[in-house]
């Protein structure tokens, strides 16, 4: 009676096989679904920004400042100071941002979570999460994890000498794993063979080299030693998250500049990882059976390298060492590559032995700062110019740890700096405050205007889907889409050709700024399009944006924002490494859209005549411009057979089942919703003889959130 046979328990609820073992291609439509509120433990109506502002900031920061030299006998501090690993710690939280997409990053305290609580690149970082422990269960939610892991990385600078920029905070907390981010199709970690794209260079989607590391391998590539040809794995990788070649060596350095890598004894002494170790470890990895486990006996990476002389102090010693000795390749005590300074004194202190000392030592990718020609050209002005290297450090360091957060209107706390960085996608101060009599005579003028609901709508709509929820990029608000790289990104030639009216009509008013006008196009082209269905709706409009200039647009990180593919458009530009449908998918989640909404916005942009080149593939109507469920319902209408125009499958014709008539034309992009069984659930909603109401007020509720996505200020 006690067997597994007569256990209560269901158990396929945790195990057993499960559809993506039966069909591994199934579309990840549950991308969608992820971060509800239904795994938030502190409510969808909990207020962080609120909470932040009435932290104790000051009280904060003397807590962090005391517990960084409050050695602890289970994970003793090397010299007498946790700051160099809470600077780790806040380094791999912000790291794994990657420029291509926007997701990865320090911004939503995704380092508490697997894959990357348990990264062999972030070996041991949980320590430093759980040294930090009680100031989080002191200060409970008015600091999210995510902010504490920054907010620790610039305290432990600030403790040990450095100057910062600055720090924000902001950054709110989900409570689950991220499913959306592609860390790497490797099924091992550290595998053997770089990610390529093509065979020139390292996947721009990707931040690392490998999956495991934040960035790249320290012995080289392939660990081979070879400090020149680490250069291009370097530059490839902090490339993809928008860093130049000053930045990476300030970085680099500063980072180099405190603190000790560890490797004892071979790596074969350490257990499994948080994601691996047994219940009774409690969630902390890594345990090591060599020695004591820690303080000088630590095994994390397998280097046993420190690089300056005060590991715990800010200096100008990295260079001093870097350019001062000549380096000989050895081997640390777990055997991977490593260079010490030939005929050397030993002047570098023991982290744990007082009175001992060492060589100075150096990784192999250090001595790439050295010697590749531009990264050497700059490293020698650091050497020189000390105040230069610390100003550049200061600066690369805030843009590493705050490059995801979006715009300066999300910034939380006294420490926001003043400048604005081009990297910030800068706004102006506001020139405007439209009236609702104001809003209503723009609106007669772009109904007066001539443009064509489909127009109306595919203007709005290039401008606002920019937006990514990874980063907080993009948006409509700066009417970006008038400026250079926007304006001649192939997806946007039709939006942009009705621009030129917009601008007389808002040039005519001046009671807007060209931004608002634009999304006011979207919203008289909705309402047109609802009252001709016979519903009368009115679309949420929030006025208050503002117009960019091109000298605060940074083109070149703006550029690798433009889209190959825009499902919601029926766009295809170029062969793409995924279905097309995956990544209409994929636009949503960035878009942070639901399920529900993505299907109502991509029906209701078919029937309005949004495509991106006008072209009539999936507008399943006799009446476009109308906002009416014809596309749903012509779908799924089984007098109706569909097949692929040609081997690419990319373009369908739907044909009358008894005659054989082409009625329809289709992309990937329209058939999912009736291919697909969760879209076609949704599909089957909006298509019902009770659905076209119903879907009219989907379709304007998830316009009106995409249009505001990027309307920090609203809810500041």
């Amino acid at each position: 009676m006690t067997s597994e046979a007569k256990c209560p328990f269901h158990h396929a609820a945790g195990n057993g096989t499960a559809n993506r073992d039966w069909w591994p291609n199934q579309l990840r439509v549950d991308l969608l679904n992820q971060h509800s509120g239904k795994s938030n433990p502190l409510g969808e109506a909990f207020d962080y920004a609120a909470a932040f502002k009435t932290l104790d900031y000051a009280a904060l920061k003397a807590d962090l400042v005391k517990l960084m030299t409050d050695s602890q006998d289970w994970w003793p501090a090397d010299f007498g100071h946790y700051g160099p690993q809470m600077i780790r710690m806040a380094w791999h939280a912000a790291g794994t941002y990657r420029l291509s997409d926007g997701r990865g990053g320090g911004g939503r305290g995704q380092q508490r979570f697997a894959p990357l609580n348990s990264w062999p690149d972030n070996v041991n970082i949980d320590k430093s999460r759980r040294l930090l422990w009680p100031i989080k269960q002191k200060y409970g939610q008015k600091i999210s994890w995510a902010d504490l892991f920054i907010l620790a990385g610039n305290v432990a600078l600030e403790s040990m000498g450095f100057r910062t920029f600055g720090f924000a905070g902001g950054r709110e907390d989900v409570w689950e794993p991220d499913q959306d981010v592609n860390w790497g199709s490797e099924t091992a970690w550290l595998g053997d063979g770089k990610r390529l794209h093509g065979d020139r260079e390292l996947d721009r989607n990707l931040a690392a080299t490998h999956m495991g590391l934040i960035y790249v391998n320290p012995e080289g590539p392939n660990a081979s030693g070879d400090y020149l040809a680490a250069a291009k794995d370097i530059r490839s990788t902090f490339y993809n998250m928008a860093m130049d070649d000053e930045e990476i060596v300030a970085l680099i350095a500063g980072g180099h500049t405190f603190g000790k890598a560890h490797g004892a004894a071979p790596e074969s002494h350490k257990g499994p990882e948080p994601e691996g170790a047994p219940i009774e470890a409690q969630g902390l990895g890594w345990i090591s059976g060599f020695g004591q486990g820690h303080g000088k006996d630590t095994v994390s990476s397998g280097l046993e390298v420190t690089w300056t002389k005060t590991p715990a102090l800010w200096s100008n010693n990295f260079f001093e060492n870097l350019f001062k000795f000549e380096w000989e390749l050895t081997r640390s005590p777990a055997g991977a590559k490593q260079w010490v300074a030939k005929d050397a004194p030993e002047i570098i202190p023991d982290a744990h032995v007082p009175g001992k000392f060492h060589k100075p030592t150096m990784l192999t990718t250090d001595l790439t700062l050295r010697f590749d020609p531009e990264f050497g050209k700059i490293s020698k002005r650091f050497h020189e110019q000390p105040q230069a290297f610390a100003e550049a450090f200061a600066r690369a360091w805030f843009k590493l740890t705050h490059r995801d957060m979006g715009p300066k209107a999300r910034y939380l706390g006294p420490e926001v700096p003043a400048e604005d960085l081009i990297w910030q996608d800068p706004l102006p101060a506001a020139q405007h405050a439209p009236t609702a009599a104001d809003i209503a005579s723009l609106k007669a003028s772009i109904a007066a205007s001539g443009l064509g609901v489909g127009e109306l709508v595919s203007v709005a709509w290039a401008s606002a889907s920019t937006y990514r929820g990874g980063d907080k990029r993009g948006g409509a608000n700066g009417a970006r889409l008038a400026l250079a790289p926007q304006k001649d990104w192939a997806v946007n030639r039709r939006a942009v050709q009705v621009l030129p009216k917009l601008v007389e009509i808002q040039q005519a008013s001046g009671k807007a700024s060209l931004a608002d006008v634009i999304v006011l196009a979207g919203v008289v082209g909705v309402e047109q399009a609802a009252k001709a269905a016979g519903v009368i709706v009115t679309v949420p409009f929030s006025p208050g944006r503002v117009d960019a200039t091109q000298a605060q647009t940074d083109v070149s990180s703006f550029a690798v924002m433009e889209p190959v593919v825009d499902g919601f458009r029926n766009f295809r530009g170029g062969p793409i490494g995924a279905p097309t449908e995956a990544l209409l998918v994929d636009h949503a989640q960035q878009l942070t859209l639901t399920g529900p909404e993505l299907t109502a916005l991509v029906g209701g942009l078919r029937v309005l005549g949004a495509n991106a080149d006008d072209s009539g593939h999936g507008v399943f109507t006799d009446r476009p411009g109308v906002l009416s469920n014809d596309f749903f319902v012509k779908l799924l209408d089984m007098d109706t057979v569909w097949a692929a125009t040609d081997a690419t499958a990319e373009i369908f014709q739907g044909r009358d089942r008894k005659t054989g008539t082409v009625k329809h034309t289709g992309t990937r992009n329209d058939l999912i919703f009736g291919s697909n069984s969760v879209l076609r659930a949704y599909a089957e909603v909006y298509a019902s003889a009770d659905g076209r109401q119903r879907f009219v007020k989907d379709f304007v509720a998830a316009w009106a959130k995409v249009m505001d996505l990027d309307r920090f200020d609203l809810r500041a």
